[in-house]
């Protein structure tokens, strides 16, 4: 099989190639830069390059500017929008018109805003702006020319790696005796370990019945206080100290939203199609993930 790969050299991008490759797939990998053998791409306003799909069987499209930790500025805004919505539509328009191929495309459990209650991939979106970018984005996906193409929009929640950027973040937090709970800490924590992230990617390019929306999130979803008492457990510290909403807040303005607001996203489609976690509790995830660390 022959899969093109976009965002190749972040963190999900790396992984889900490499795993291809393993498997005996050719990849063709798209990045900013083209470094070594990849496709140089710079991203609109640049044509997305016509003759990197040709001959393709998949695209997977993984790019997009990080949300988390960064201020949203009206030009940063620009940025995110560009990066996934603007990004995703010159792919889905580069590619032939009688492709029957398959696009699997990014998106978040963002789409389905602040919410408490049980979600799967049929749950409505939200109404914030993560929510409304996720709407644009997966919008951009839906627009692939060819009638005979299957789009794949994998939603996916906090991936757990050790390489990062999240988790290396936080279990230094926890060591420092900081890793509290963000906020109340009553949001939840949808989070999802790289291994199963980079598998649940493959598990949908190779069964052409799953089409559409696709929850990529650990069975075993919790709360954001729960996630830290068991970070803090698994580095060997009991006391973590919380940081206030409005301190959040305050630092970094709109962007505390995707902090301090949590959504409980149910694998349907994955757990209905028989896709079985390999880490479907946090802690054992934790563990694995932090096992070389030192405490």
């Amino acid at each position: 099989m022959r899969v093109v790969v976009l965002g190749a050299s972040g963190l999900i991008g790396r992984r889900v190639s490499a795993a291809l490759e393993a498997r005996g797939d050719d990849v063709v990998r798209v990045t900013r830069g083209g470094t070594g053998a990849a496709v140089a791409w710079p991203g609109p306003p640049e044509p997305f390059p016509g003759d990197a799909a040709q001959g393709a069987d998949a695209v997977i499209n993984l790019s997009g500017a990080p949300i988390a930790g960064r201020r949203w500025t009206e030009g940063y805004k620009a940025k995110l929008r560009r990066s996934r919505v603007e990004l995703t539509d010159a792919v889905a328009q580069a590619l032939p018109s009688d492709w029957q191929g398959a696009l699997l495309n990014g998106s978040a459990v963002g789409y389905y805003g602040d919410r408490d209650e049980e979600l799967d991939e049929a749950s409505p979106p939200g109404d914030d702006y993560l929510a409304h970018l996720c709407v644009e984005w997966e919008a951009a996906a839906r627009r692939a020319q060819p009638p005979a193409a299957r789009v794949v929009l994998l939603r996916s929640g906090l991936v757990l790696a050790d390489e990062g950027p999240l988790l290396p973040r936080l279990a230094t937090f926890a060591r420092s005796m900081l890793g509290g709970s963000l906020g109340d800490g009553r949001q939840w924590f949808p989070w999802i370990h790289i291994d199963d992230e980079v598998a649940l990617v493959l598990w949908a390019l190779d069964r052409a019945e799953v089409r559409g929306p696709m929850n990529l999130t650990a069975p075993g979803v919790v709360r954001q206080r729960e996630f830290a008492a068991e970070l803090r457990a698994v580095v060997g510290r009991s006391v973590g100290l919380p940081a206030p909403s409005l301190g959040l807040r305050l630092g970094l303005g709109e962007a505390a939203d995707a902090l301090l607001a949590g959504q409980r996203p149910a694998a349907r489609v994955a757990l209905d199609g028989g896709y079985e976690f390999r880490f479907p509790i946090l802690e054992p995830a934790l563990r694995d993930l932090l096992s070389d660390s030192a405490a």
